[in-house]
């Protein structure tokens, strides 16, 4: 399915996010390019023509727009947010306040509407998630609750007692029956995805918009007897700098540990689904028989959605037997631009 002229100026005038990355707009009369949902006024379609990336756009003249950035990634990460990530990755008992922030070149406004905007709670909230989880880590290492607390940033002990029971639902002295799983946002190029780990690897790999996505973290959730908390965890850095090579074309194979939630027979399929070799499809009905059940087409079709690691367990790798593109919960206009990224291709976009 290549993307033609009219769903890709609809998707403009629509401002649909969902289409971030796929591919740019040269607008003829002001001689500059935009991405999807850039706010700038639409112009009308005989002015516009489609480009597959920043380089195509630039090689027919055309400089970025100033408004909507098309040069960086959707949603990136600006460097004052990230430099503040960074600094509670390496200290999470780290409490940063308003001044702070000020002390920093930063207003605590803005800071506060980008965390509500791309983890759904305050910069304050945030930190505390991070040292709750980092102090439910360090008690499971053997330190002792009042060390923690206090390491951990906490002024006092009650205090750290209500915000560990609000999180996970028990006091810190019986941490021993909950467990966590950690949960981060990876921005890529085809939009920003959410990753969660548990100690063992990776159980999640979706994209933001996912309609499915609260059930599926309700599931995982129940599976593991485990709390979802924002945290850092080493699969989700590794499975980060994997991703990014991936868009890039330089892997081909990930390495990042797997801990999938599902039914053995659905793990069968996914174990089918890694095996299909980088740049290549297969049918349902193919792997069908490749699990040594020819006649399971539809069961395999449902466990194939019902995969929650989208890109790492390749989904997208599964086509009709016809050869024509068959669903895919990130959209086919992405499983298209996955196929043809693995194929080597530029994706490319249809004339009008």
């Amino acid at each position: 399915m290549q993307l033609n002229f009219d769903t890709m100026y609809r998707a403009l005038c629509d401002k649909d996010a969902a289409y971030e990355g796929l591919f740019l707009t040269g607008v003829k009369t002001t001689g500059i390019f935009c991405r999807t949902t850039c706010t700038a006024r639409k112009p009308k379609p005989e002015n516009v023509e489609f480009f597959p990336d920043a380089a195509a756009a630039m090689a027919k003249g055309y400089r970025a727009c100033k408004v909507c950035r098309p040069l960086e990634y959707p949603d990136a990460t600006p460097p004052t947010i990230r430099s503040l990530l960074d600094e509670l990755a390496a200290d999470p008992s780290l409490k940063l306040r308003a001044r702070d922030l000020r002390d920093r070149g930063l207003e605590p406004a803005t800071v506060t509407r980008w965390f509500r905007k791309h983890h759904g709670t305050t910069f304050v909230a945030y930190q505390r998630l991070q040292r709750i989880n980092y102090a439910f880590k360090r008690l499971n290492q053997g330190h002792a609750v009042t060390d923690t607390a206090l390491e951990s940033g906490f002024d006092s002990l009650s205090g750290f007692n209500d915000s560990f029971k609000a999180v996970f639902g028990t006091p810190p002295t019986r941490r021993g029956e909950v467990s966590v799983i950690d949960l981060q946002r990876i921005e890529t190029r085809l939009g920003t995805m959410i990753a969660c780990a548990t100690a063992k690897g990776i159980c999640l790999l979706e994209f933001s918009e996912r309609k499915m996505l609260e059930t599926e973290f309700r599931q995982i959730s129940r599976h593991f007897g485990a709390v979802i908390a924002v945290g850092e965890n080493p699969h989700i850095a590794l499975l980060e700098r994997e991703l990014h090579a991936y868009f890039e074309g330089t892997l081909r194979a990930f390495t990042v540990s797997l801990d999938p939630v599902g039914t053995e027979f659905q793990r069968k399929v996914w174990e089918v689904l890694r095996a299909i070799p980088y740049g290549e499809t297969r049918s349902y009905a193919e792997q069908a028989r490749l699990i040594g059940q020819p006649s399971a087409v539809r069961a395999v079709a449902t466990a194939n959605g019902m995969n929650k690691i989208a890109i790492v367990i390749p989904c997208h790798r599964v086509i009709g037997k016809d050869g024509k593109l068959v669903g895919y919960a990130g959209g086919l206009h992405r499983k298209q631009y996955l196929l043809d990224l693995e194929r080597g291709i530029t994706p490319l976009l249809a004339d009008r």
